[in-house]
C-alpha cells in the first residue's frame, strides 16, 4: 500500500470518489432527459387533432328522405338515409353517362366503379350516403336535395350531384369524395 492509498482503495472497495463520480453521472442523465423531453413531446399530435380523429354519429333520428351534416376534421360531412325512389333512381343510372365513373369511396379500392352500391354504405344499408361536403370544382359546401338530379347543388359554379353524390352536371372533376366509416351499431356511424 502507498503512502497516498486508502485500505478500501487497496482492497477495490467503493470510494467516495466512486460516489460521487456516480451521482453526477445521474444527475447529468436526468438533466438530459428533462431538456429532450419537450422536443420528443412536441411531436405529438395535439388533442384536438386526436379529438377529430374520428367521430361517431347517431343516425337513429334520420328518417328516409332525412339528412345530417356533421363536421369532421374540418370539413362539412353529409350523411343522408335516402329513400327508395333515390336509391332506385341511382341505381338507374348507367355508368357510361357518369362525368367520373370511380367510386372515390375510401372503403373500397381506389378503382372501384361509381354504382349506386360502391357509392353508399353497403349492400345492407345501400339506403346510407356518407360524403364529405364539399364541391371537387372549388371546395364549396354544395346544397343538399337540390339540382336536375335531385341530389346535391353547388349555386358557386353549377356543379349538380345526384342522389348518390355522382357529379352529373357542371365544372366539378369528380363525385363527392366518401370518407372512412363504418355502422359501428345499427344507429351509429364512426367516420374516420
Amino acid at each position: 500500500m502507498s503512502e497516498h492509498e486508502t485500505a478500501s482503495e487497496t482492497l477495490g472497495e467503493p470510494t467516495r470518489r466512486d460516489f460521487l463520480y456516480l451521482t453526477t453521472g445521474m444527475a447529468g442523465a436526468v438533466g438530459a432527459a428533462a431538456v429532450a423531453w419537450p422536443f420528443i413531446d412536441q411531436m405529438r399530435p395535439d388533442a384536438s387533432t386526436l379529438a377529430l380523429a374520428s367521430i361517431e354519429v347517431d343516425v337513429a333520428s334520420l328518417q328516409p328522405g332525412m339528412s345530417l351534416t356533421v363536421k369532421w376534421r374540418g370539413k362539412p360531412v353529409f350523411i343522408r338515409n335516402r329513400t327508395d325512389k333515390e336509391v332506385e333512381e341511382a341505381n338507374a343510372v348507367a355508368l357510361a353517362d357518369l362525368k367520373d365513373p370511380v367510386a372515390r369511396n375510401a372503403n373500397l379500392p381506389a378503382d372501384a366503379t361509381a354504382t349506386d352500391l360502391d357509392r353508399s354504405a353497403g349492400k345492407e344499408k345501400e339506403n346510407w350516403i356518407v360524403m364529405i361536403g364539399s364541391c371537387t370544382h372549388l371546395g364549396c359546401v354544395p346544397l343538399g336535395q337540390a339540382g336536375d338530379f335531385g341530389g346535391w347543388f353547388c349555386p358557386c359554379h353549377g356543379s349538380h350531384y345526384d342522389t348518390a353524390g355522382r357529379i352529373r352536371k357542371g365544372p366539378a372533376p369528380e363525385n363527392l369524395a366518401v370518407p372512412t366509416f363504418a355502422f359501428a351499431t345499427d344507429t351509429v356511424i364512426k367516420i374516420g
